[in-house]
């Protein structure tokens, strides 16, 4: 079975019938922790301009990519090299190169010391405008999505706006290159997204599952132009587990495509990292109790998480 086969949820209903299509988000989320949507409003020329980006950066010479590296950085901006990040508690690295952009703050922004300035590759001079116009829109997007799991939580349609306000947003553009004969790894390993939320845009290749409750691997192939939205841990952890993380993973390509390199530009928006993560008392009852007494702050989840798969 393939997730293709769950109708997209058209942003029009939305604005049409907030309340449908928040329960129908919600259905969608308990049932399978992803929701796939449609009629985003997501320009197509931004989107065309940011992905021909990533394909020129990732061109580049390794030696050239790598001087975009930051050592102890804990893989928060610029160049990630291919064979750093495993999921958590594999033996294998993933096998996958990337770069992240994160949100641009102001001098003296209070959330400076953890939220640093993006890089900006010299050798592609569109890269800059064309890539963090994709992130501002994302942004955006997810914001409005939040209204929703607001609604189908039973919270005010506004819950998230104060949490997520200069949040600790990334956006990751993902490199897959040809896979060799008898690869050893695969190309992201079984994982759950540490954030609130994941807005992903569709891939050219094939390959994201997800695992479902019922413990089988489901294909992942959203209708053209439209996006897969997926609950991450910092959103479980609040809701205690309403909804919850899905594990999912991305499977090598078969023989016939393994010469194909793969793109994806997942968007992992975060709270703020001085959001305390306290178990909403609305999703705590008898038959629920607490599985999170003790609260954490966005960043110190962050920092804990990234340790478990190897960035920090």
């Amino acid at each position: 079975m393939s997730l293709s086969a769950l109708p997209a949820l058209s942003m029009r209903e939305r604005r049409a019938d907030p309340a449908g299509f928040a329960k129908a988000m919600g259905e969608s989320y308990a049932k399978y922790g992803f929701a796939i949507v449609s009629d985003h409003g997501l320009d197509a020329g931004v989107l065309a301009r940011a992905q021909q980006a990533v394909k020129d950066f990732f061109a580049l010479p390794d030696d050239v990519k790598r001087r975009y590296h930051v050592a102890g950085g804990a893989g928060q901006r610029g160049y990630i090299p291919f064979g750093v990040e495993a999921a958590k508690g594999a033996a294998k690295v993933d096998l996958k190169e990337f770069w992240h952009v994160g949100r641009e703050l102001p001098e003296g922004h209070k959330y400076r010391p953890v939220m640093p300035h993006n890089l900006w590759p010299e050798e592609t001079p569109a890269f800059r405008s064309d890539v963090y116009a994709l992130f501002q829109a994302l942004d955006s997007l997810g914001a409005e999505l939040l209204q929703s799991i607001a609604r189908f939580l039973e919270l005010q349609d506004d819950f998230f706006v104060g949490p997520v306000k200069d949040g600790n947003s990334i956006l990751r553009l993902l490199h897959y290159p040809p896979t060799p004969p008898n690869p050893e790894g695969v190309r992201a390993g079984a994982h759950e997204d540490i954030n609130v939320i994941t807005l992903l845009l569709g891939a050219e290749e094939a390959g994201l599952q997800l695992l479902t409750r019922e413990g089988q691997w489901l294909d992942v192939n959203p209708p053209e132009g439209a996006v897969v939205v997926n609950i991450g841990d910092m959103l479980q952890r609040l809701t205690n587990n309403k909804p919850p993380s899905t594990t999912h993973r991305v499977v090598n390509p078969a023989a016939e495509r393994a010469h194909l390199p793969r793109y994806s530009i997942p968007f992992f928006l975060h709270f703020a990292p001085d959001y305390l993560i306290k178990t909403l008392r609305s999703c705590v009852d008898a038959q629920h109790p607490d599985r999170y007494p003790t609260p954490i702050t966005a960043q110190d989840f962050l920092m804990e998480r990234l340790r478990e798969i190897r960035l920090a």
